[in-house]
């Protein structure tokens, strides 16, 4: 496989939404940036917050977790960066608060910012790094519950995801999924 030239990580801009569970793509990619030494600077013809380390790229689209396509369209284009070296970082209401899985292609199971990039790439078969938050419980909630910060003890299982993600970065910017995915399935306690 290849490495990943374009690494997107999912939520809504602005300070009310910065803490919120929708919002752990940026979290992701916020710590990215850190680890990288890079910053993520405004772009206007790119529809979001962009960063670059040698030939990649990192982005925080600011249109909205239900444009995000917009956003990843743009620079994939732009920087002629092919499906298959796209990975989306993005939270995941099927998965419980700190578990991971890394997975090429499928369904946006709902999730309308997957929803946006399949429908402006044309394919599901982008890379995605699913961050658990839990679900509610019912349908009805899930609005109201991706859009509130996760509750303390959620976050005490989310954030170490987080930096196992880290971890695995030399792994998966190497472009070995299968490795990247044996160290980050593992079970959380």
């Amino acid at each position: 496989m290849p490495p990943p030239r374009l690494i997107v990580g999912l939520g809504n801009p602005g300070s009310e939404y910065e803490d919120t569970r929708h919002n752990v793509g940026f979290w992701f990619i916020d710590q990215l940036a850190r680890q990288l030494q890079v910053r993520l600077s405004p772009q206007g013809k790119f529809f979001g917050c962009l960063a670059r380390h040698d030939d990649l790229w990192l982005l925080q689209p600011a249109t909205y977790m239900n444009l995000s396509g917009q956003a990843v369209a743009a620079v994939a284009r732009f920087y002629r960066i092919a499906v298959d070296e796209t990975l989306i970082v993005h939270d995941d209401l099927d998965l419980p608060p700190g578990s991971i899985r890394l997975k090429q292609g499928g369904g946006n199971g709902g999730h309308n910012g997957l929803k946006d990039i399949q429908s402006r790439l044309a394919t599901p078969d982008f890379w995605r790094l699913r961050l658990g938050i839990g679900h509610p419980g019912e349908r009805s909630e899930v609005i109201h519950y991706v859009l509130k910060p996760p509750r303390r003890e959620e976050r005490a299982m989310i954030e170490p995801a987080i930096d196992r993600c880290l971890l695995a970065w030399p792994v998966l910017a190497a472009g070995d999924y299968a490795a990247a995915q044996r160290q980050l399935h593992l079970k959380t306690v």
